[in-house]
């Protein structure tokens, strides 16, 4: 009899919406991210995430972020946990999130496997191509629950994607140096996002075939590459000096044709919607170094 009854009322808790299957999601290294429902405190551990989660509509359950999370503004006012690249274990903690979301290329992973030792749900996140960032906004949407932003926000990412790859895919190639930084002389890799909005563009990346996400290269191997273009970012929207230093290296294609362009790291750099605003100035700046080859 008490079998029957205990039945019966799991039976009744289920109909009255009291028992709930567990959120199970695959992160981008494979692991099942297990949540009893959706999560309703959460801790970003990079820039970019922490965006993207106000972009999939969750920004309401932020409770913590990393230093440099400044976009949209309301990020500027979440609780700090550290740098990406150091985070504070125990501030984390401290917030109690029910999920953290890292970043695997860009966070100390020993420090993510800590977080998890410790208990706590961790989601680790790594776009590398730009399809990749309407999927991660429709998983946050799923992990949050608010999936009815999410999913129209993915959608209009791969609608206006798909007219940049349309617009530029029968357009001459432009052999470009993508430059992060200046001392060390710092480019981008084959996996890296950025590779994939020059091959977007109708670039060919000059460094595409190494394998890291952010290779240090030296003057010489630039020089010999001689890109047709160099398209560099910094520290924000103005031009870093460093870009013109170039310019004495005469036999540059790039420094010939008047090749020097600059893109601000923000809309290029952070694997968010705005990568998109990033990439259409990137194919505006190859268009202006195809319109400054010599005529046949």
């Amino acid at each position: 009899m008490k079998i029957r009854q205990l039945t019966a009322l799991a039976a009744a808790l289920a109909v009255a919406g009291f028992a709930h299957a567990d959120l199970v999601v695959k992160d981008d290294t494979g692991q099942e991210v297990r949540l009893k429902g959706p999560a309703q405190r959460i801790v970003a551990l990079a820039p970019h995430i922490a965006e993207s989660v106000y972009a999939a509509g969750a920004g309401d359950k932020l409770v913590g972020t990393v230093d440099y999370s400044d976009y949209p503004p309301a990020a500027k006012k979440l609780p700090r946990v550290g740098g990406y690249s150091r985070v504070d274990l125990e501030a984390v903690a401290a917030l109690r999130p029910d999920l953290v979301l890292a970043w695997e290329s860009g966070n100390n992973m020993p420090q993510i496997n800590k977080l998890k030792g410790l208990g706590l749900t961790v989601y680790v996140s790594q776009p590398n191509k730009m399809e990749n960032v309407a999927d991660q906004l429709e998983r946050l949407g799923e992990l949050a629950g608010t999936e009815a932003v999410a999913k129209p926000a993915a959608e209009r990412f791969r609608q206006k994607l798909e007219s940049l790859r349309k617009a530029n895919a029968a357009k001459p190639k432009v052999r470009v140096f993508y430059q992060i930084w200046k001392t060390p002389l710092m480019t981008v890799g084959g996996p890296q996002i950025i590779s994939d909005a020059i091959k977007l563009c109708g670039g060919d990346n000059v460094f595409g075939h190494l394998g890291k996400m952010a290779p240090t290269v030296s003057v010489e191997a630039v020089l010999e590459a001689d890109p047709e273009a160099i398209v560099a970012t910094g520290m924000g929207d103005s031009k870093p000096e460093w870009l013109h230093d170039w310019d004495k290296w005469t036999k540059l294609t790039a420094v010939k044709r008047d090749n020097l362009f600059h893109i601000n790291p923000d809309i290029m750099q952070r694997h968010t919607p705005r990568i998109l605003d990033g990439a259409e100035k990137l194919c505006a700046h190859l268009d202006v170094a195809r319109s400054h080859r010599p005529a046949k």
